[in-house]
């Protein structure tokens, strides 16, 4: 261990209350009634990059919420690294279902509960952590670093491509290393070298121009909710597979190496009903089926439903509209414009008569990101994650969605390894999320080995 790492985990109580504090600012992006906590975690961020020794700390602004921008480049000769984050997080509810509550930071059994705390506060925090030591016990990075820590990943990214592309020369580096990310496992460890992109859309059925009395006018006034519902089972057929003509158009094969990584993977599809609470379907799926479906096939889901009456007790009313919101999963050689004109064709194609319906598309999505398999710097970060974990790293792909690694490929020209010490099984974006400490120490160790190896290495 050198004096780096043993300054890192000599310190780590402390960057444990840093971190509480981080994960204390309810930085929720979606909802307009957290904007001035938004900016308060930028500043939080802002402040912690500069007290990390690092300079021309800015926050800047976009048409939504603020980035952080910062960098140390004293470093002739060694490339230049941008790190990318969020300090965004999703909204809390439902708060019930929270054991403690998700802005008030508190460790159980060797984990911090807290709404953010494993997206992507923890992992975050930690490339800036780590540049803070090197500076202190060095004076000196190994690399010139770059910093960009949005405040928009957790509602789409909306403004990042603007910003990246406006602030494109003060960004320039050879490679995005991301904090942002986890791991697949917390048993095993694993590289993201794929990711789905994304589209998301809202769809609303209008009947009668106002609620109507159920006796009144039942069975001669038009409802929405059966017409929705009829029209929401055509996206599927019997089988649950997708039955938009056209929505397929373009996919091409997915690597080897990730079917060979699932063959691999001891995945077990028992455990996985299990651990997210689900009857296990009969027959039961093979675990190649499961992670297929997961990493590999696109997707179409219903994310919300609504319209009529849903409190206590009965309200005999036809309601004036009901509405539902999809968000599709896509995979490499989809296309989210066409995607989005198949869904739209058929959706009005299908639309029950005696409703109005209207669609409405939000954002522009984002393509399906597949990194380059020979990529140096994958290389090196897979050496670092053997030698913390005592075994070679599994390749895996991300069935979620990250958006920014065709951002960066497109603006500036460079790839985005994914380098984050979360794990999936960690419950961001549901009521109890937590980070294990022992991953932030890992991550600490992690990020102070891997600087110095990318300083005699060219990312290609």
């Amino acid at each position: 261990m050198n004096a780096v790492e043993t300054l890192l985990l000599d310190r780590f109580e402390r960057s444990v209350e840093e971190l509480k504090q981080y994960c204390s600012i309810p930085s929720v992006s979606t909802d307009p009634a957290y904007k001035p906590e938004v900016e308060r975690a930028a500043r939080f961020v802002a402040d912690r990059m500069a007290r990390a020794g690092l300079e021309r700390v800015e926050i800047l602004p976009t048409e939504g919420h603020p980035a952080v921008v910062a960098e140390w480049c004293h470093a002739p000769g060694a490339p230049t690294v941008l790190v990318y984050g969020h300090y965004d997080v999703q909204p809390p509810d439902p708060v019930e279902l929270w054991t403690s509550p998700p802005f008030a930071p508190e460790i159980r059994d060797g984990r911090l509960y807290a709404r953010g705390a494993s997206d992507d506060k923890g992992p975050s925090l930690i490339p800036i952590l780590v540049a803070e030591a090197f500076l202190e016990r060095d004076g000196s990075l190994p690399v010139n670093l770059k910093f960009l820590f949005e405040g928009e990943e957790e509602c789409g990214s909306a403004h990042l491509e603007a910003l990246v592309e406006a602030e494109a020369k003060r960004l320039a580096a050879d490679v995005v290393l991301s904090a942002d990310g986890a791991m697949w496992r917390p048993d095993l460890p694993t590289v993201t070298v794929a990711s789905r992109g994304m589209l998301a859309l809202e769809l609303e059925l209008h009947g009668a121009g106002k609620d109507l009395h159920s006796g009144r006018h039942g069975g001669s006034a038009p409802n929405p909710l059966p017409a929705l519902a009829r029209l929401l089972a055509t996206l599927h057929d019997q089988a649950g597979e997708v039955a938009v003509e056209g929505f397929h158009d373009g996919i091409t094969p997915p690597d080897p190496k990730l079917i060979e990584a699932i063959e691999a993977s001891g995945f077990d599809p028992q455990g996985y009903f299990a651990a997210i609470g689900a009857a296990a379907p009969q027959p039961m799926p093979t675990a190649e089926d499961l992670l297929v479906r997961q990493w590999l096939k696109p997707t179409l889901e219903l994310n919300g439903i609504t319209g009529g009456y849903g409190g206590p007790g009965t309200k005999t009313v036809i309601p004036a509209k009901a509405g539902a919101k999809i968000s599709c999963r896509l995979v490499a050689g989809q296309d989210p414009e066409r995607v989005f004109a198949a869904i739209e064709a058929h959706l009005r194609r299908h639309a029950p008569a005696g409703c109005r319906l209207e669609i409405r598309r939000h954002g522009p999505g984002s393509p399906a990101f597949a990194l380059p398999a020979d990529h140096p710097v994958l290389a090196l970060t897979e050496g670092v994650l053997g030698e913390l974990f005592g075994q070679p790293p599994l390749r895996v792909a991300m069935g979620a969605t990250i958006p920014i690694g065709g951002v960066f490929r497109r603006v500036l020209g460079i790839e985005t390894v994914f380098f984050s010490f979360s794990t999936a099984d960690e419950d961001y974006h549901s009521p109890n999320e937590f980070f294990r400490l022992e991953r932030f120490r890992d991550g600490l160790v992690g990020w102070a080995r891997l600087l110095p190896r990318l300083a005699g290495h060219s990312p290609g």
